[in-house]
């Protein structure tokens, strides 16, 4: 699974802080396809999820996954970065790719941003909406647990806490995108309410 596209444009890192004297931006990575961050990747740097007249358009020239505290994160050196002045300026913003120019997918793979919004129902009953995807990690707090299942946040209803429900093929029956529904048979006790 990876994060992706929400709409023209999908959110693949976010950058903390500098790392290194030529202009090297630490980033947290919103994908688990390394692929991406290659280098020659047209990208944009924006404030929020969607480009717009005040972000910047980049090219990724190198990258790096560091090791120690920084595991699970990426290093990126971007065109027209080179300094630790111009890194710090560029800090905070969302690193954009085209939604057109991702990777395709295996059949039973989805990018986050295809899951977010879409209803989710446990065989014919709606069981409420899927807000976000959550994925384990380990007591770094920065490297993603592979082996662990992600977790669907899911509302159920208004003024409730969200629902964690593993996203587990044992447990999916299908996902319809353009229809924007997740298709689950779930475990009795999962949600303390009745679903809407």
């Amino acid at each position: 699974m990876s994060n992706a596209p929400d709409a023209e444009w999908v959110a693949v890192a976010a950058l903390i802080r500098t790392q290194g004297r030529r202009g090297e931006l630490l980033a947290e990575p919103l994908t688990s396809l390394p692929e991406i961050f290659a280098a020659g990747r047209a990208v944009v740097l924006a404030k929020g999820s969607s480009a717009d007249a005040g972000s910047l358009h980049v090219t990724i020239e190198e990258h790096w996954f560091p090791t120690g505290k920084n595991s699970g994160r990426v290093v990126l050196k971007l065109s027209g970065c080179d300094s630790i002045s111009q890194a710090e300026a560029l800090a905070g913003l969302q690193v954009l790719m085209s939604a057109d120019t991702l990777p395709k997918l295996d059949s039973d793979t989805f990018y986050v941003g295809d899951l977010v919004d879409c209803d989710l129902y446990d065989g014919d009953r709606r069981m409420g909406r899927v807000d976000g995807v959550e994925f384990a990690m380990a007591p770094d707090g920065h490297t993603r647990l592979e082996a662990a299942a992600p977790l669907l946040s899911v509302i159920a209803g208004e003024d409730t806490e969200p629902v964690l429900v593993p996203f587990v093929r044992a447990w999916l029956d299908h996902v319809d995108l353009e229809g924007r529904r997740v298709v689950m048979h779930l475990p009795a006790g999962l949600f303390d309410e009745e679903p809407e």
